[in-house]
């Protein structure tokens, strides 16, 4: 895991060098945006008295400037301030390119405005040549208005860092032992200090709540809508937003050990990888700088042969290499990964590598973990039935009485069953649990029981006619069965079974649409794994699946030639989330550090699983678009560029060669921008 830096512009500034020729030709230009900015429009005031006087201008524009001792060395003074002004930044970050041999955009930039302005210097003791000053001027301002714009642009959909370290509040209100508070700096807070959260404050470290219940607002970081309920035990994340209540809690992590942080140093692990088409878009800007020479050279020569040695050689040579300037290739996919991992950060994916990402794509089978991914992981009701004369709805409120001071989960899950039908539970007493068989309690003087099949062999019961129904169905399915007793005879069944999710069935569903097979592995029963396969529609299954096993069904399914996903924990399934194509561990909003998994989903939520593949190949289309843009442009624009259609009165001077580029910079910046549009599975 890459250690989370906080840098500031300057610093920024001064690592431009150190990282500009890291990983291929397009340089890295954060925290650029306010120097290119600023240059720019200086440039642009200090290039008007050049375009003002320079002769070209005035005749196409059909006017005089003023004429004074010295006006003649208006146009080569403002270009020769403009060059070192505006110029000499390019000079600057192409030399990393140079000493690292990784020559790109900004040699090829340098290589333009050197040749430019070198000649026109010349042609002031060089008789009947035409200067080019006013070229020399506008390509820099229209190459610092495309860096500045293309700054700009990266720093909008690369504000995911900023707005996760916002959500942090600057200080925290400690609990004193005698009594009282007192306000200390959130840097300053240490595991286990007792800390006040008011409401509508931010919670400032990952705490377990102490005291007080309270619903807290966890969209930031989680993708949330809806406020997660808290009460005393409850783990709460730094950074999210308390709602109405007041809570006491105590710090479990802060600083980099925080869930907030991990999710920064994630991001920004996945801004800075490289995915396959990055590094084919690095490599591309490579060899263009020696296409553009190579076409240089033989705009030179053939040019010198044309028409011999003169301003016109220079103007196509300059036009060709500002042309083949790299820009558009080394924006198309940058812009494309930053805007991805925003998307997906805000809607709880983290993205540990662009790699697992770009892959997703591809992905033939998704195979889940069944319990807490495909089911909530908790026992609920899924059926029961009542003898002829008992109401369902008090038997099922007596069961859930009885088993009121259990803490089995059959036990949960039948208290939660009253619960959501809003059942008035009675009172009973002297509740027993009974080893291995159940519960009894008495009710109104009778003693009540509640178990499994051991409790009616105890007993000595059968089960009625109209229960055997339900009992067969249930043991069909792998469910579990109890029942009520009562006056020595069975009252009621009850089956409870692992809850499926309710959005699981869309989630298969919409994986088939989309193409993708679906396969479950679990540990439980043969019965149980066929019974939620069968309910959800998925291809295939794995049952009675030990953990240390999950990684060879993995391996099966990539031996029959497929490319797989796996979506388990990221514990239990780390040997299986490592083997597979793409590794997504689920349920991990306070453990984001999962090394073993390429993409995190900070909800237990599988619809999730769809936002991946979609914002996968969403993201796929938006980089071969970019690509093939950028590509095309350079394929049209240099033949014009070296003069092909001179022939026929079709030339283009460097300034329109630079604003040409300039144009498809912007165009796969705002064609990038368009994946804000892509709509996400709802989650």
């Amino acid at each position: 895991m890459a250690e989370h830096k906080h840098h500031t512009p300057d610093q920024r500034r001064s690592d431009h060098g150190a990282h500009s020729g890291r990983g291929g030709a397009h340089v890295d230009h954060t925290g650029h945006e306010e120097m290119f900015r600023t240059r720019f429009w200086i440039s642009l005031i200090l290039s008007i008295p050049v375009l003002v006087y320079s002769e070209p201008i005035q005749n196409w524009l059909g006017y005089t400037a003023p004429v004074f001792p010295g006006s003649q060395w208006i146009t080569p003074a403002f270009a020769v301030i403009v060059f070192a002004y505006g110029g000499v930044p390019f000079l600057q970050m192409a030399a990393p390119e140079l000493r690292n041999r990784q020559p790109g955009m900004m040699t090829l930039i340098s290589l333009a405005i050197t040749v430019a302005l070198v000649y026109s210097l010349a042609t002031l003791v060089l008789p009947e040549q035409m200067p080019f000053f006013w070229e020399l001027v506008t390509l820099i301002v229209i190459m610092l208005l495309g860096h500045w714009i293309e700054m700009r642009s990266v720093r909008q959909a690369s504000g995911a860092l900023q707005e996760l370290a916002q959500l942090m509040p600057d200080t925290a209100e400690r609990i004193l032992p005698e009594g009282g508070t007192e306000e200390v700096p959130v840097a300053e807070l240490q595991e286990g200090d007792l800390l006040l959260v008011r409401p509508g404050a931010s919670v400032p470290a990952d705490a377990e709540v102490v005291e007080g219940e309270s619903e807290l607002n966890e969209a930031m970081i989680t993708g949330e809508s809806k406020p997660v309920y808290k009460e005393p035990g409850d783990e709460v994340i730094g950074g999210t937003i308390n709602g109405d209540g007041s809570l006491r809690v105590r710090v479990t992590a802060t600083g980099e050990d925080t869930a907030l942080a991990g999710i920064m140093r994630l991001v920004e692990e996945a801004q800075q990888s490289k995915s396959k088409t990055q590094v084919l878009a690095d490599r591309a800007a490579g060899w263009l700088f020696y296409i553009a020479l190579s076409v240089a050279g033989v705009t030179a020569v053939a040019w010198v042969i044309a028409v011999g040695f003169d301003v016109d050689v220079i103007a196509r040579v300059a036009t060709v290499l500002v042309i083949a300037c790299p820009h558009a290739l080394g924006l198309a996919i940058p812009l494309v990964v930053a805007i991805t991992t925003s998307m997906a950060a805000r809607n709880g994916v983290l993205v540990r590598d662009r790699l697992a990402l770009e892959e997703a794509r591809e992905i033939d089978v998704v195979i889940f973990d069944k319990t807490g991914t495909l089911t909530e992981a908790q026992f609920g009701v899924v059926d029961f039935a009542t003898v002829q004369g008992v109401d369902g709805d008090e038997a099922l409120a007596l069961t859930a009485a009885i088993e009121g001071d259990s803490e089995h989960p059959i036990a949960r899950g039948v208290r939660r069953a009253a619960e959501e039908r809003e059942l008035s539970v009675p009172q009973v007493s002297d509740f027993e649990a009974i080893q291995g068989r159940g519960v009894q309690a008495s009710h109104e003087g009778q003693t009540v029981y509640v178990g499994g099949p051991g409790l009616l062999e105890m007993l000595e019961l059968e089960v009625p006619s109209s229960l055997t129904a339900l009992r067969e169905d249930a043991n069909a399915k792998g469910q579990s069965v109890i029942y009520l007793v009562q006056q020595d005879e069975v009252r009621a069944a009850l089956a409870l079974a692992d809850v499926i999710r309710p959005e699981s069935r869309e989630v298969v569903d919409r994986l088939h649409e989309m193409g993708v097979e679906v396969a479950m592995l679990t540990g439980d029963s043969e019965a149980v794994a066929r019974a939620v396969a069968d309910e959800l529609g998925i291809d295939q299954y794995f049952a009675e699946v030990l953990p240390e096993d999950k990684d060879k069904k993995v391996q099966q399914l990539q031996d029959e030639g497929k490319r797989v996903a796996m979506v388990g924990d990221g514990v239990n399934d780390a040997p299986a989330l490592t083997r597979a194509d793409v590794g997504i561990a689920i349920g991990s909003g306070t453990d984001v550090a999962v090394e073993s998994a390429g993409i995190i989903l900070v909800k237990s939520n599988p619809m999730d699983v769809v936002n991946v593949v979609e914002l996968s190949r969403a993201s796929y289309r938006k980089m071969v678009q970019n690509l093939w843009w950028a590509a095309g442009y350079n394929i049209v624009a240099l033949p014009l560029a070296a003069g092909v259609l001179a022939p026929w009165g079709i030339l283009l001077s460097p300034a329109v060669g630079a604003l040409l580029m300039s144009l498809s910079t912007v165009i796969v910046a705002l064609n990038a921008q368009l994946l804000r549009g892509v709509e996400l599975g709802t989650s």
